[in-house]
């Protein structure tokens, strides 16, 4: 992929591509630590959400728009190999370091924490700010087409052209987001990227919710306390 189109403010499918200082660092730094895959889903992600902003009318910062899209998968880079946490919360944390240094106000930079920390979350994007929904929204774009029929023709096609997708872009992705979580698997749970170490990792085993509850101390507890569980008692006679 080129870099011609964000060193020189370039347009991508009627999208200008910021140009700014903090919008160039966030560019480098996605070069230099992301896969091509990453870097070109980053790349797409943001014009896709630049355009979804515009048709809606929603006001919403481009170069804040632009740092958030570059830096929503920087968790799962060789940087953070080592890393504990969600690789969203990773991702987040970048991008506020890089807005704070750049001088950024501290909304944009809580919007930006928000959006990238929040952007694999269904449902919850759309309820936090106009940036967060239209990030989440345009990854979804990007991955799973939603909302592929909003977008012209010509404008997947301006999309595709300066940032192509490329032969196998699907499993591509997949193995990708599979190397950044694989040390960490206890931080997939409740989230997508379980279903994508339960597709590549064959040792991986998901962590189930209701067994965390049926498994819990509570039960030994109670057992030792000598008390009956109020779900087992009996109940009251009419």
């Amino acid at each position: 992929m080129g870099t011609a189109s964000w060193r020189a403010g370039g347009e991508v499918a009627g999208v200008r591509i910021p140009c700014t200082p903090v919008a160039i660092a966030a560019a480098e730094s996605a070069h230099a630590a992301l896969p091509p895959v990453l870097l070109g889903h980053a790349s797409r992600v943001f014009v896709f959400a630049a355009l979804n902003a515009r048709r809606g009318g929603v006001a919403c910062d481009e170069g804040t728009l632009y740092v958030s899209s570059m830096y929503a998968n920087m968790g799962l880079s060789a940087a953070y190999a080592h890393s504990t946490a969600r690789y969203e919360l990773d991702s987040a944390d970048a991008a506020r370091r890089l807005l704070h240094h750049y001088g950024a106000s501290a909304r944009d930079q809580d919007e930006a924490w928000l959006a990238i920390a929040l952007h694999t979350t269904p449902g919850v994007s759309a309820r936090v700010s106009p940036l967060a929904d239209m990030l989440a929204a345009a990854v979804r774009m990007d991955l799973v087409a939603a909302q592929f029929d909003d977008y012209t023709g010509g404008e997947r096609s301006g999309v595709l052209a300066a940032y192509p997708r490329g032969k196998g872009f699907e499993e591509e992705i997949i193995g990708a987001i599979g190397r950044g979580v694989a040390h960490r698997p206890h931080t997939t749970f409740g989230t997508a990227s379980a279903d994508v170490l339960d597709r590549v990792d064959p040792d991986y085993c998901r962590v189930n919710f209701c067994g965390q509850i049926l498994g819990s101390r509570w039960q030994g507890a109670q057992a030792a306390d000598g008390r009956t569980p109020p779900h087992s008692r009996a109940a009251p006679r009419a």
